[in-house]
């Protein structure tokens, strides 16, 4: 188990012997997330950080609960020396402070109206030895389950011969997350977990690995959420847990209908435009 701490931003080993040059910029971020991360005093647990290769590439899936769960879930792989490369909205790039620094971490951009060059991308980055990180549901889960996946991740693996690492964060959308307002509390934990690499056996399909991986995925923030150590201060505090849990969160059901208006008032403002 890996206990992420402000004191990792002045250890000189923490991103190993020789570090690439290049990723000065996000080794910098990461510094900085963590002087952040401090004096916010989020308690991190993460578990399964030996399941990330060494070496090589490889895909990280993990579900998606708060707008930061990609700096929390970056933290698994610090302990291997690892740096992700996570896919994200295209728009990111293009946001006049975002942008600068994605680009100089070498995240990939995806736009959803030309998705082949995203994947292309990504299987390059992935035959590079890179480690790439997914979010498979595609949007935040607002009833904090595990949404339908979509197929990009488990193709992406099949096409550059990698394993698929499934992963759960649990804990960031009392932080930040859709539908409800920012609030920057003290001491919150965050939990991350990474599981056992998932292989694609000889011939198999995109389907039958996509089936794995989220079955895999939901077993992980099943472990997440049972053993995250705060419980809801009161009833007005339960909105952050899911419904099968005794949460006030909306279920996976009725959240399918709210993301269908949420993606037509995206096509008609699209449309105006």
């Amino acid at each position: 188990m890996y206990k992420a701490t402000a004191r990792d931003v002045v250890r000189r080993d923490l991103f190993g012997r020789a570090p690439d040059p290049r990723d000065r910029p996000y080794r910098f971020v990461i510094r900085l997330a963590l002087i952040v991360f401090g004096l916010f005093g989020f308690r991190f647990d993460v578990r399964g950080s030996e399941h990330v290769p060494a070496t090589g590439g490889a895909i990280i899936c993990s579900n998606h609960v708060s707008f930061f769960d990609f700096t929390f879930l970056g933290l698994g792989a610090l302990p291997r020396h690892r740096l992700v490369r996570f896919m994200a909205k295209s728009a990111v790039f293009g946001h006049w402070f975002a942008g600068p620094f994605m680009r100089a971490m070498r995240h990939i951009p995806v736009d959803r109206k030309a998705g082949a060059a995203a994947f292309e991308s990504a299987v390059r980055a992935l035959k590079d030895g890179e480690v790439v990180g997914v979010f498979p549901e595609a949007t935040i889960s607002r009833s904090f389950t595990v949404k339908e996946l979509k197929a990009g991740a488990a193709r992406m693996a099949i096409d550059a011969g990698v394993p698929v690492i499934p992963a759960a964060v649990w804990g960031g959308q009392r932080i930040a997350t859709k539908g409800h307002k920012v609030q920057f509390r003290r001491g919150v934990p965050v939990t991350v977990i990474l599981g056992e690499p998932l292989v694609a056996e000889p011939g198999e399909k995109v389907q039958s690995l996509l089936r794995r991986t989220r079955a895999a995925m939901e077993e992980l923030l099943d472990q997440a959420q049972r053993s995250y150590p705060e419980t809801p201060a009161g009833p007005d505090d339960r909105w952050w847990l899911p419904a099968h849990l005794g949460g006030t969160a909306p279920k996976p059901e009725d959240v399918a209908a709210l993301d269908a208006v949420d993606a037509a008032g995206k096509g008609a403002n699209s449309r105006r435009r």
